[in-house]
């Protein structure tokens, strides 16, 4: 079973859109499971305080590091920890080139009263920083086009090898086209396709009983070398057949 790791990070205002992200995770898992991948979704939620000696942030980043993907959410504000999340991500896939990083902006009507001034420099400080780093944002209105759009990338990632399913890798040990091959050794015949029979050289593999005659295509007149010749089907009616240099009641000498 291969796992990908998947870490999401936004602030706290956006925990609905949390909560059913992790809902998508689990019901795609339902068909990859079967194709022998298991998407682990990693959530500060599922931190307990008690586990980092020193600081809690600190866990999160060497998770972040650990991971595959990294899928950052932000709306109104980006909290100094959701950016230092990118940052470590983003620093991380400098390095390795892993963990692949999307960004998702909520593009959704607000009250203008319940803007913070400090939240909106966070913001436009962000969206500049990405910008620098030409990196792409991809906005969403509303839960079901977030959905939507990494349920795609996460096919496109399966598309290009990044996710392998258990059927892509039989289909590359058989040869990357469900191909089925058997060599005989010798002076044999190669068979190909599931169940294939392969027949030494010169010969006809004939599957199943049979009985009477068997033809195997069209008959070829057969040269004697001067003599008599055949053409079609031959029978000796339990005596011999006579050719050029055969005399008749002794051997050739």
């Amino acid at each position: 079973m291969q796992t990908q790791r998947i870490f999401l990070a936004s602030s706290s205002e956006l925990k609905e859109d949390r909560r059913e992200f992790e809902i998508f995770i689990n019901r795609k898992n339902k068909d990859w499971i079967a194709k022998g991948v298991f998407l682990e979704l990693v959530l500060w939620e599922d931190f307990l305080d008690a586990m980092a000696p020193t600081r809690l942030q600190d866990e999160y980043n060497r998770a972040i590091r650990e991971c595959d993907l990294f899928v950052m959410l932000f709306f109104t504000k980006v909290g100094k920890y959701t950016a230092e999340e990118f940052e470590t991500a983003f620093g991380q896939f400098q390095a390795t080139h892993k963990p692949f990083i999307f960004t998702y902006f909520k593009d959704a009507p607000i009250n203008t009263g319940s803007i913070d001034e400090d939240d909106l420099m966070s913001l436009l400080a962000f969206k500049k920083k990405l910008k620098t780093l030409g990196h792409f944002v991809t906005v969403y209105q509303n839960i079901d086009a977030l959905k939507h759009h990494f349920n795609q990338q996460l096919d496109k990632l399966a598309a290009s090898g990044f996710i392998e399913f258990e059927s892509d890798k039989g289909d590359a040990a058989a040869g990357g086209g469900n191909t089925y091959q058997a060599t005989v050794t010798g002076s044999g015949a190669i068979a190909q396709g599931p169940g294939a029979t392969a027949a030494g050289a010169g010969g006809v593999a004939i599957g199943g009983n049979h009985t009477g005659n068997i033809n195997t295509g069209a008959q070829t007149n057969v040269d004697t070398g001067g003599g008599a010749y055949i053409s079609g089907n031959v029978s000796t009616g339990g005596g011999m057949f006579v050719g050029r240099d055969h005399k008749l009641g002794r051997p050739h000498e």
